[in-house]
């Protein structure tokens, strides 16, 4: 029984020791899993072919707006509801309530489209107007809200860097859309964009880096770099790791130093002397064995020269009222010099030409002497 026992655990031990191990799978490259689209690739428009049948169930959304919208809203439902119509879709616009519904009907055959419905009355509500806004309704174009106002508690800072966002005369938030190919629109406490799904990403994370005190300008730089790579095929599948900057977060605020530095003494193992009584004073003065009224005629000497003395500052202090200023010393006028004097002679005889020199209309007899001489000119002729 103990042999054929004996027997089993070899065999057990023989079977685990000569057993082929199995080859451990490979790690594949995130690359190689990763699904490729080709370049120019569309999805196919969903039409009524795909959902012959419609919808089974009615499907609405409402959504409230500001009272500023009011006017605007007014103005261009008509528009709203055209577009709506075409994907049948009912739009209505409640003024009293201050709402906007929208909902499927029996002709609706998209199930999607009630979300992108419900998308376009909440951007109209956050400012976005109707061109900008109808752009939902399309497949290939999706829109995001992000809400900003519990990012940051202090009112002021949060008006600054909402504004930094912006940029000046609007600079940073073009340069945004240029590079995301998105719409965007900061209004209050939420920013509105509208564009392709990677732009949406990359202007979410730009918001909320500009509302954590990391200035635009960084990502700008990084997203100018990656549309550079893009084009170049090769660099596709590679990591662009190398290529992007990496900014180190810098603490410019340094420690405030105290007016008063304390500066340690040196550590000596013996207690400080102790200081003198007021009794121990006096007794290295003399003033212990004097009576009280020679005490007292010495306080009331010492009160008085520090009167006498604050006296004779004070007065000093109002003497400097009187005291004249110190002139600035008188500058002699300087000689004219030879070369600038005025030549008398040369003008007196500037005078005498000019006199000379008939000036005026000719006279009665001169002009008759010219006439006869330019008769006698044409006669010659």
């Amino acid at each position: 029984m103990a042999a054929s026992s004996f027997r089993g655990l070899a065999q057990a031990n023989g079977r685990s020791e000569f057993r082929p191990k199995q080859p451990k799978p490979e790690k594949r490259d995130e690359s190689e899993e990763l699904l490729t689209v080709p370049d120019g690739w569309k999805e196919p428009a969903f039409s009524k072919e795909d959902n012959p049948r419609g919808l089974l169930e009615e499907s609405s959304f409402a959504t409230l707006f500001p009272k500023y919208r009011e006017a605007y809203l007014k103005e261009c439902w008509p528009l709203v509801q055209k577009a709506l119509n075409e994907h049948h879709i009912n739009a209505t616009l409640d003024l009293i309530e201050g709402s906007m519904t929208v909902c499927t009907t029996k002709k609706t055959f998209d199930p999607y489209i009630i979300i992108r419905a419900r998308d376009l009355i909440k951007l109209l509500a956050r400012s976005v107007s109707f061109e900008q806004a109808v752009r939902i309704l399309q497949d290939d174009v999706a829109c995001d809200i992000i809400k900003i106002g519990s990012l940051v508690r202090n009112k002021e800072r949060f008006v600054k860097r909402r504004q930094r966002l912006i940029g000046p005369k609007g600079s940073t938030l073009k340069a945004l859309e240029l590079l995301t190919n998105c719409y965007i629109m900061v209004q209050g406490n939420t920013v509105s964009v509208i564009g392709p799904f990677s732009g949406l990403k990359e202007v979410r994370k730009v918001v909320l880096d500009t509302m954590k005190n990391i200035h635009p300008i960084y990502n700008i730089k990084t997203l100018m770099i990656k549309r550079e790579l893009a084009k170049d095929s090769e660099l596709r599948s590679q990591s662009w790791e190398r290529f992007l900057p990496q900014f180190k977060h810098k603490n410019v605020n340094k420690r405030k130093e105290p007016k008063k530095k304390t500066v340690k003494k040196e550590y000596t193992p013996f207690p400080p002397p102790q200081p003198e009584s007021q009794i121990d004073k006096e007794l290295a003065s003399g003033e212990y064995f004097l009576k009280a009224s020679q005490k007292k005629r010495q306080k009331m000497e010492a009160i008085k020269a520090k009167q006498a003395e604050a006296l004779s500052k004070r007065q000093e202090e109002r003497n400097k009222a009187f005291i004249p200023p110190k002139e600035k010393p008188v500058v002699k006028p300087k000689e004219a010099s030879t070369e600038n004097k005025i030549d008398v002679a040369a003008i007196k005889e500037k005078i005498k030409k000019a006199k000379n020199k008939k000036l005026g209309a000719l006279s009665a007899e001169e002009v008759k002497l010219k006439m006869e001489a330019d008769e006698k000119k044409k006669k010659k002729k």
